[in-house]
């Protein structure tokens, strides 16, 4: 006797992030895509605006509504920031066992004043957040609290790199945490569909340009939070800097911190190999190896080198993943397995696409 697989829906599955929801999803045994939604691709079959998923079946993409992911178990909200909440608290109230996950920034932050500061609106509330591999302070790690989870806040892409290069390290005291530096040269998918469809060539190609320049980039206070957690203090400074660079996808996070005389690049990696050693899906590159984004394209994998500069008494922490898998549709597919008591890695690979 076979066992009905749970039934998912996907809404925004016209955009980066839904998209690559569904790439992944088309691959992972233990569930079926029952239902796609969008706005403006609304009524256009899957084929049209994502030809290169193939689901087994050619779904017709519906307008977004409560009424059209009634009767799921599992549903996808890959939609601008400040649109999922409404949706998901209808969705919650009407059928509390059914299992959200929301890839926008809605429900990541538990303070209400530091979403308003940053998203100019009212707070949605704070559900699990979907980072499995962030080391909590009290000795337990994020995936235990979404194992039976309902509702999971995915992270931000630009935050699962800087947190989790920087935690192990602020964790064992080994940098000032203080004064914490992050640039991150990301690829214009980050931007989002709409923003990239407006992109002249010109513009991109040959050009780096930064943006959310002094601390406004609304990840700051997500990758905050995500320290204090991990740490249990609140004494945490960050700078962050985002680039946007030409190319299609990516984040090379190079993070720098101060560290204490005599600190050595081994001690770095001793801290991150203690947190991570465990873990599938993060690689610690050995001493005098650092990661680049094509290491990781396609991959649900983050990579992460270290070193210490002994003559400015400066670390260096470089990470880099795939801002569409491990930054996103990969953390989600990772939490919902965790959430359903799917083995974790189901459905998700560590190998990149070949250059």
């Amino acid at each position: 006797r076979t066992t009905r697989r749970p039934r998912v829906a996907v809404v925004g599955a016209s955009g980066y992030a839904g998209g690559e929801t569904l790439r992944l999803l088309a691959a992972h045994p233990g569930l079926e895509v029952a239902t796609v939604t969008a706005h403006s691709s609304a009524g256009k079959r899957l084929s049209e605006v994502a030809p290169h998923i193939d689901l087994g079946h050619d779904p017709v993409l519906a307008e977004t509504s409560v009424a059209a992911l009634r009767g799921h178990d599992v549903v996808v909200l890959a939609l601008p920031h400040g649109q999922s909440g409404q949706i998901a608290a209808s969705l919650r109230a009407e059928d509390p066992g059914v299992l959200v996950l929301d890839l926008g920034a809605d429900h990541r932050l538990e303070s209400a004043e530091e979403w308003t500061a940053y998203y100019g609106s009212e707070h949605s509330g704070t559900w699990t957040y979907g980072m499995p591999e962030l080391p909590l302070a009290d000795g337990t790690r994020q995936r235990d609290q979404l194992r039976g989870a309902r509702e999971i806040a995915v992270p931000g892409c630009n935050a699962t790199a800087v947190t989790l290069a920087l935690a192990p390290l602020v964790r064992a005291g080994v940098v000032d945490a203080a004064h914490l530096g992050a640039v991150l040269p990301v690829g214009y998918s980050g931007a989002g569909r709409a923003a990239k469809q407006h992109l002249m060539f010109s513009e991109a190609h040959g050009s780096a340009s930064p943006y959310a320049v002094g601390g406004t980039h609304r990840h700051v206070p997500e990758v905050l939070q995500n320290l204090r957690r991990a740490t249990g203090r609140d004494d945490q400074r960050l700078g962050f800097t985002p680039v946007l660079v030409p190319m299609s996808r990516g984040i090379l996070a190079v993070c720098t911190a101060p560290v204490a005389e005599g600190t050595t690049s081994e001690d770095l990696l001793a801290a991150l190999r203690a947190d991570y050693a465990e873990e599938h899906f993060v690689t610690v590159l050995p001493e005098g190896v650092f990661p680049s984004t094509g290491e990781v394209t396609g991959a649900n994998t983050l990579r992460i080198g270290a070193a210490v500069d002994r003559r400015s008494g400066q670390a260096t922490v470089i990470s880099a993943l795939d801002n569409l898998v491990k930054g996103t549709a990969g953390a989600a597919i990772q939490s919902l397995n965790l959430a359903l008591g799917l083995p974790e890695t189901t459905g998700l690979s560590r190998t990149a696409l070949a250059p």
